[in-house]
């Protein structure tokens, strides 16, 4: 007679399936995220509302100006999906960037550390608009550049 252990195989497969577990959570940790957006709008008149884009940066990294030189960093670009409910006003407004030659690029750049808010001011054709729109974005510190990102939003204008 022959005697098979089979309990063995079961403790190979749940041995795999933890070690799967492990390195899929250690990946999954080695993501980096370093800069969170939020956004909010506050209406001003009954004709015109202001949209808040707010990036929370961690410490060391920072993102670019939305005015940025050909052959520098890809800059912060903040677009607004076409309807017939609102209409921007203007390009985006953002607060005076720190300004930096930086050797990667080879020239000036201005960048925000910390965090940032950009505003739009939005003319309303409707009451409560849902506003939708883009936000497309370089991060770096002093290591890395992480490849740009965007972050698609919707928010409606009480």
């Amino acid at each position: 007679m022959t005697y098979t252990n089979t309990m063995k195989e079961p403790n190979k497969i749940i041995l795999l399936c933890s070690l799967s577990l492990f390195l899929f959570d250690f990946v999954h940790a080695q993501i980096i995220q370093p800069v969170k957006w939020s956004f909010a709008a506050k209406k001003v008149s009954t004709e015109e509302a202001v949209v808040f884009i707010k990036a929370d940066i961690l410490p060391g990294w920072h993102v670019y100006s939305q005015h940025i030189d050909a052959g520098g960093p890809v800059a912060t670009a903040i677009t607004f999906a076409p309807s017939k409910a609102y209409q921007p006003i203007g390009a985006p407004a953002e607060p005076e960037p720190i300004r930096k030659y930086e050797d990667v690029f080879g020239m000036d750049v201005g960048y925000f550390e910390g965090s940032v808010v950009f505003q739009q001011r939005i003319r309303l054709k409707v009451g409560q608009p849902t506003v939708k729109g883009m936000v497309e974005f370089m991060v770096c510190n002093d290591q890395q550049c992480l490849p740009h990102d965007e972050i698609a939003f919707t928010l409606t204008i009480n």
